[in-house]
């Protein structure tokens, strides 16, 4: 868009001079209006078809594991898949059934490291390393892997919309024979196992040979001895 402005100037009554002041030539833009960003969403769902050992899913808004599986095709009748699963709230176990190629909403359950640092009364704290935000649990959301869990361990918290909803131990754990059967004196020519007593108060199985002072690793999954500790913590 051009344009030319006449600006008369008078410096003498008599005299009279116009001057003519030219524009670039500029577009004509109309003004945008900015769009209104639309939030996103985050859909977790899929196939009963894809259910594994191990799938989070959500029913009856509640977040599950599942236990195990089994795809049926019956001879006559709708394909099915037939689950065991685990509450991981409450920890209940039951026994479900889902149509074959029906959608599941999937439970957005997050793990994240945290180092077990104290024990406060009834609550066991854990701490964020790189935060150093603490998040505390009840005996209750603990339970009996006490037995395994020692100061400076780190473990994996569980968290689902938000809400702390409890933790998982390391597969493997080092801990040290504090106690052992004095009548027994290590001999391995027959075999056998003896039981021990761990630096956390866990009691376990291990072999003959085994003495206090040793650090032996435990699956905590079984409770059983796995071998001698190669960690020198």
């Amino acid at each position: 868009m051009a344009g030319t402005l006449a600006v008369g100037v008078s410096l003498n009554p008599r005299l009279r001079q116009t001057a003519r002041v030219s524009f670039p030539k500029m577009p004509f833009r109309l003004p945008l209006r900015a769009r209104p960003r639309m939030p996103l969403l985050r859909v977790f769902a899929f196939s009963s078809n894809d259910i594994k050992v191990g799938s989070n899913i959500e029913v009856d808004g509640a977040p599950w594991r599942v236990q195990e599986f089994l795809h049926v095709k019956p001879g006559k009748g709708a394909a099915f898949v037939r689950t065991k699963m685990k509450n991981y709230i409450t920890g209940n176990i039951v026994e479900k059934t889902f149509r074959a190629g029906s959608t599941i909403a999937e439970a957005d359950i997050v793990k994240e490291t945290k180092q077990y640092t104290y024990k406060d009364g009834a609550q066991y704290v854990f701490m964020d390393l790189s935060t150093y935000e603490e998040i505390r649990l009840n005996e209750a959301d603990v339970g009996d892997t006490t037995k395994w869990l020692k100061e400076g361990m780190d473990c994996s918290v569980l968290f689902w919309n938000g809400r702390v909803i409890g933790f998982e131990l390391p597969v493997i754990v080092n801990l040290t024979v504090v106690e052992v059967d004095p009548g027994l004196k290590g001999d391995t020519a027959q075999g056998g196992s003896k039981p021990a007593t761990l630096d956390t108060g866990a009691v376990v199985n291990v072999p003959l040979f085994i003495s206090v002072g040793e650090k032996i690793s435990v699956d905590t999954r079984t409770g059983q001895y796995a071998g001698r500790s190669s960690s020198s913590s």
